[in-house]
């Protein structure tokens, strides 16, 4: 097995319990999130990793696989780590999608595969978004305001990253609004070469991380370079559902975008 896609799915979310078998246009959050993991090209296997038999059944309700977790892990990583482990597998590459990447695209998914696939170099890759001016002024309001809530990138010319943060990076000075917008928007889904995700997993905790909240910060301070592509949603939106008032906003995007 060359590619395995690792779906975290916890059932006790303090914002929303129960988040993963929530129904978004009639289909769970879970189910929706593993059809997309399916859908990329060069993914090998999709396997759920919970520490939750009532999403464990559901997933093998609808033909997935699913792996019991346990409830001490710290983080997604870990909890996709231990799960390879139970499944007794040591892949190429690993995918760590989060359990609530309802709207993520396949081809983004399929970008950060290709990424690790292509270059033997490249141990960790992510995946991120350029900013429109209109996507940038939105999103410098919002931290303005005080909203916390998205991560920038900054990466270098070879596409590696050089930081992450909760603040809007790079501080624009000179708007040239005929150029392309200089910020990026991260996508929190990573690949990992199975050794890679071993040794991250062994760094000590980092002060970085530990300011900004960013637990791929760790990798950076610990002198892991981590790829960030460039991806396209090809006119899609993005959201994310941390509270049960964004299924309705999410499923108004999928009405108006259309399934994938």
């Amino acid at each position: 097995m060359r590619t395995a896609v690792v779906i975290p799915s916890r059932f006790g979310s303090s914002r929303f319990p129960g988040k993963p078998l929530a129904l978004i246009r009639g289909r769970t959050l879970i189910e929706r999130v593993h059809s997309i993991a399916a859908a990329a090209a060069g993914v090998d296997l999709v396997l759920v990793a919970t520490d939750d038999d009532r999403i464990a059944e559901h997933v093998r309700s609808f033909g997935g696989k699913a792996v019991m977790t346990s409830e001490a892990c710290r983080n997604g990583s870990e909890r996709v780590f231990e799960a390879l482990g139970e499944a007794g597998l040591t892949p190429e590459i690993v995918i760590n999608l989060q359990g609530d990447a309802v709207l993520t695209p396949p081809w983004v998914v399929a970008a950060v595969v290709e990424a690790l696939q292509s270059e033997s170099s490249v141990d960790v890759a992510t995946p991120c978004v350029r900013l429109t001016w209109e996507e940038y002024d939105a999103h410098r309001a919002r931290r303005q305001r005080g909203v916390v809530g998205g991560t920038t990138v900054v990466r270098s010319r070879s596409g590696d990253a050089l930081y992450f943060s909760k603040e809007v990076l790079p501080v624009v000075r000179v708007e040239d609004r005929d150029a392309p917008c200089p910020v990026f928007r991260h996508i929190g889904l990573y690949g990992y070469r199975y050794p890679a995700l071993a040794r991250y997993l062994e760094l000590a905790p980092t002060e970085l991380e530990a300011c900004e909240g960013l637990e791929q910060l760790r990798l950076l301070e610990h002198g892991m370079p981590i790829r960030c592509v460039e991806v396209f949603y090809r006119g899609r939106s993005h959201a994310s559902i941390d509270n049960p008032e964004d299924v309705a906003k999410v499923e108004a995007i999928l009405a108006h975008d259309g399934e994938f």
